[in-house]
Parts: C-alpha cells; sequence; structure tokens
C-alpha cells in the first residue's frame, strides 16, 4: 500500500455519539514527488470481469462500480500544525466537471498545505482548495488534468427518495482505497451539525457502511447517480454502527456552483430558534393531537422574523411550574406544509435565497395567521 494508517482523527461531534469521517494516516511518499502538476502514475487498477455475477443485483453492483470508479478519487492533505509538526488526513472525494473540479468534505480539506489527490487508474496529481463551506461541511478543490482524464459524476435527484431504497458507497474507508459498500436510504430529512453553528437539513441517512476515510464520497443510487456526500456517522465504537448521512445532492451542487463562482455560499436567514411539537406544548396550548409544525421558541434581535412581526414564545411561572401562555407555530411556508424544525431547515436551504420574499403561515391563538417575511443573509 501506497500509505500506512496511522490513526483515525475525529472532527465534528453530532448529539453526544456522531463525528465526521476523515481519517489520519502517516507522512507519505508524496512529498518528496516533483513539482509537475501530475506527480505520478501507479500501476493502472484491472477491470474486474463481471461475467460470473450470479444475479442481477451482483451485475449492477459491478457495472456501476466499473463506470464510476474513475470518477471516485482518494485524498490526502497534509497540515502543519502551530508546533510545526505535520500531519495527514485522508479522505475522498469525485470530479463534478471537466475543468477538474472534485467535490468533498471542508472537514477533508480545509487549512490543508497541501493535497493530494489519486484516482483509480493510477494518476496521482495535487490539487488547489477552490473553497469550503464549514456550514455545510462540503467543499470544491482542483486538480490540472487534461479532460480525457477526467470522469465526472452524474447527479440524480434526491426529490424522489424513498426509505428503503437501495444505495452503494463509494469511498476509501481506513485508507482502503475504491471500497464500496451497499446498504438502503434507512431516513430522510435528517438534520445534521455542520462545522458552524448551524444545522445541514434534508440529509439522507443510510446503512450503508461507511468509516473514517469515507468523508466527501459520494452516495449513489442504483442508477450511478449520486444523490448523497457521505460526511458524518453515529457511533460508539467511531467506526461504521449502521449510521451514516449524506449531504443531499442538490444542495452539494448549490455548494459547488457557488464555491466556484465566488468562494462562499450564501444562504437565507430567517432568524428564530425553535422546535417540534410535543405532548406538553399540546396539552398547553390546547392543540390538537396531531398538530405538527414549529414551535417559535425564541427571535432573533433585527432578524428577518422580528421585522415580519413574528412572537416569541410567551411562559409563565419558574421552574417546574413553568407553563406555555401562547406561541407561534410555524405551520407552512409558501403553501408547503412544515412538519418540524428539520423540515422547516429543508426546505429554506433547498428553496430560498438571501433577499426572497416567503409567506409563512402561522398558527397564533387557535387561529391561522399568513406573515410575509424578506429573508436576510445568514450572518
Amino acid at each position: 500500500m501506497r500509505r500506512t494508517i496511522k490513526a483515525l482523527v475525529i472532527a465534528v461531534v453530532i448529539f453526544a455519539l456522531g463525528f465526521v469521517i476523515g481519517t489520519m494516516i502517516s507522512r507519505s511518499t508524496a512529498a518528496s514527488f516533483p513539482d509537475n502538476p501530475a506527480l505520478g502514475i501507479l500501476p493502472k487498477s484491472q477491470t474486474v470481469s463481471v461475467q460470473t455475477a450470479t444475479t442481477n443485483d451482483e451485475l449492477v453492483r459491478a457495472q456501476i462500480y466499473q463506470r464510476v470508479a474513475p470518477s471516485v478519487v482518494s485524498i490526502t492533505v497534509t497540515r502543519t500544525s502551530s508546533s510545526l509538526t505535520d500531519s495527514e488526513v485522508g479522505g475522498s472525494g469525485f470530479v463534478i466537471d471537466s475543468a477538474g473540479h472534485i467535490m468533498s468534505n471542508a472537514h477533508v480539506v480545509a487549512n490543508a498545505s497541501e493535497i493530494i489527490v489519486y484516482f483509480i487508474d493510477g494518476t496521482i496529481t495535487r490539487a488547489e482548495l477552490v473553497g469550503a463551506d464549514f456550514d455545510s461541511d462540503l467543499a470544491v478543490i482542483k486538480v490540472d488534468l487534461p479532460t480525457d482524464r477526467l470522469s465526472p459524476i452524474t447527479f440524480g435527484s434526491v426529490d424522489d427518495l424513498f426509505v428503503g431504497q437501495s444505495v452503494l458507497a463509494l469511498g476509501s474507508p481506513f485508507g482502503q482505497d475504491w471500497t464500496l459498500t451497499s446498504g438502503i436510504i434507512s431516513a430522510l430529512n435528517r438534520r445534521i451539525q455542520g462545522l458552524s453553528s448551524y444545522a445541514v437539513g434534508a440529509v439522507i441517512q443510510t446503512d450503508a457502511p461507511i468509516n473514517p476515510g469515507n468523508s466527501g464520497g459520494p452516495l449513489f443510487n442504483m442508477n450511478g447517480e449520486v444523490i448523497g456526500v457521505n460526511s458524518q456517522i453515529v457511533s460508539e465504537t467511531r467506526s461504521n454502527s449502521g449510521i451514516g448521512f449524506a449531504a443531499p445532492a442538490d444542495l452539494a451542487q448549490r455548494v459547488a456552483a457557488e464555491l466556484i463562482e465566488k468562494r462562499r455560499v450564501d444562504y437565507s436567514y430567517l432568524g428564530i430558534s425553535g422546535g417540534d411539537i410535543n405532548l406538553i406544548v399540546m396539552e398547553q396550548l390546547n392543540l390538537p393531537n396531531n398538530q405538527r409544525g414549529v414551535l417559535v421558541r425564541s427571535i432573533q434581535s433585527g432578524s428577518p422574523a422580528r421585522l415580519a412581526g413574528i412572537r416569541d414564545l410567551v411562559v409563565e411561572g419558574r421552574g417546574n411550574n413553568t407553563r406555555l401562555v401562547s406561541a407561534d407555530i410555524i405551520v407552512a411556508i409558501n403553501n408547503t406544509p412544515i412538519t418540524g424544525f428539520d423540515d422547516m431547515i429543508s426546505y429554506l436551504s433547498k428553496y430560498t435565497r438571501p433577499n426572497d420574499v416567503i409567506s409563512l403561515t402561522i398558527l397564533r391563538d387557535g387561529q391561522l395567521v399568513d406573515v410575509s417575511v424578506t429573508l436576510g443573509n445568514r450572518p
């Protein structure tokens, strides 16, 4: 193997157990390569025959692997700490266009002093960081290679995903490059923490085994289209436990386009903190036991929500005697029903931009009220 696994790096904690899935590896011989863009050629990987596939599922997986593996890369990143000690982080990525742009996770490639990219045909080359978006934990890097040496992936639609749908993950878990794993979509519209104080919405949960080193690699549907970017896992053992998360493809496309165009991503901003409706809220506000929506707890000063007249939660009493008096509950955005806070984040990240005017349908004191809000730019 060209690299020796040394340790695992854990970056972002989600809840008590989750973490991003980069890999720490020992310093390789890449630093001794000459400074030309293409650092070297490894022996070309062998194409595996699928003539002996015994089932249609085997054949489909093998054919997808052969088609998409040239689009997926293994990434080694060197970082220099304040103590001047170099460390290396490993991850994955995939080619998104013929100009050499590659998508990965921000926690893999940000703050790098050197980025080395490995292709399955043996090509090794340096890359430069185009931009990193810490809110979504997504990033774009760029390699300087001829067009005929690049195989861009195809993005798939996330609008028709369903729980139980078969998926494939491809990446470099624990430094084992171009590892294919399979599973299903376990849930949709999950929320995970980015590398900033903001959450990532509309996230895909999967049981396809992903581990440290899969960070930034693609999650495919069974057409070989990318539907997500593998980003985090939940685990007590810091390895696969069947709960992995992938940022959705439509968010990845948006982030990539904005990073390439202007090296930053502008998100819309509403300016509320809130939560889902639970039994206590239902009982104290006399709501139906099937009421859904976002309970508005507080509103940031000077925010679009404040300027639009959305109200803070009103309570009385203290401690165990605290009781809800009134609350605004967001039940729809632009006439699209909103079932909870994750749903709201997903909608805003997918369909809105700064300065958009949206209509919020709010349940207030038993009455539905439509409130017009001009969204701001996320601070």
